[in-house]
């Protein structure tokens, strides 16, 4: 199977090809289209500040080219608030495959949330064999708003969409590659959905 994980210069990416690793897969490292293409698995990942990574996605020509994938598409944290209409941080404008915005959670909490939550609500079977309640580890101060693409739910400040999905795209707020065991599952699930549904 090949995993490619999108190489924009936004994120800690190597703890994402090391949890592969971990489940017996080689994932690539690229911002080639053509590779990106004909992977079997994409992973969207992403760290940092939104209009600075968007800026990066615009310059590759990545902002066209991930909404027009067909395979199944995972976005990790900055990721998949990239994958929502739009984001606070930095009034910026996202690729649009989730019909949602992303919000700053208010000055009433700690910001960012940082370390361990619940996600519960769990809808799709990339959270095949977890259970409700499970905890993700999480670190940020912006979440996508609870809406009807929300697979996954978490409650801090306010109940937040922590897992989208629409189609072929897949998004989580936590990192999987940092959750232990329960995290490394939801990967190995990204790598056994069915595509042909």
């Amino acid at each position: 199977m090949k995993i490619v994980i999108i190489n924009y210069g936004a994120g800690n990416i190597k703890s994402i090809q090391f949890a592969f690793k971990r489940l017996g897969f080689e994932a690539l490292l690229t911002n080639n289209p053509e590779e990106i293409k004909a992977a079997d698995r994409v992973i969207f990942p992403g760290v940092g500040e939104a209009s600075s990574a968007m800026k990066k996605l615009k310059e590759s020509g990545l902002d066209r080219l991930i909404p027009q994938l067909k395979q199944p598409v995972l976005g990790i944290c900055l990721g998949m608030q990239l994958m929502c209409k739009s984001t606070e941080e930095g009034h910026t404008n996202g690729l649009g495959i989730f019909n949602v915005d992303v919000k700053r959670f208010s000055n009433t909490v700690k910001v960012p949330q940082m370390g361990w939550n619940t996600i519960s609500n769990l809808k799709s079977d990339l959270f095949k064999h977890i259970k409700a309640n499970e905890f993700m580890y999480l670190v940020h101060s912006f979440y996508a708003e609870k809406c009807q693409e929300a697979i996954a739910t978490t409650t801090y400040d306010v109940e937040y969409a922590s897992a989208l999905q629409k189609d072929n795209f897949y998004g989580v707020q936590f990192h999987p590659e940092k959750s232990g065991k329960e995290g490394e599952k939801i990967l190995k699930n990204f790598l056994e959905l069915n595509t042909n549904n």
